[in-house]
């Protein structure tokens, strides 16, 4: 039997919006009524400054944006035809320092 000498990479965990409610609840002691509540009150209020083209900037964590991509000319992978591609704006995620050092394990 064929053994390989590559070790697979371990898998990442992804928390979801239903465990980022429970993670809140069991880490501030609130009710999971009340963190879910919170939790979307969060992602409503960000969502409303960046369609209004405002940034929410918490210091030490990031700042959520929004960057305008410009119009640009691409190619349909299939037919190879140019095509174009319209102008957009596109919701962006900056980390802060303070993040960035708690990923790199920094303190």
């Amino acid at each position: 039997m064929f053994k390989s000498n590559n070790k697979q990479p371990q898998r990442k965990y992804t928390m979801n919006k239903t465990q980022l409610v429970d993670a809140i609840a069991k880490t501030s002691g609130l009710t999971k009524v009340d963190s879910k509540k919170a939790v979307e009150a969060f992602l409503e209020s960000v969502q409303a400054a960046l369609v209004k083209g405002d940034t929410v900037q918490l210091i030490g964590f990031g700042t959520f944006k929004v960057s305008k991509r410009a119009a640009r000319q691409g190619r349909n992978p299939r037919t190879g035809e140019v095509i174009h591609i319209a102008a957009t704006r596109v919701p962006a995620f900056s980390a802060g320092s303070a993040l960035k050092d708690a990923v790199n394990k920094k303190k």
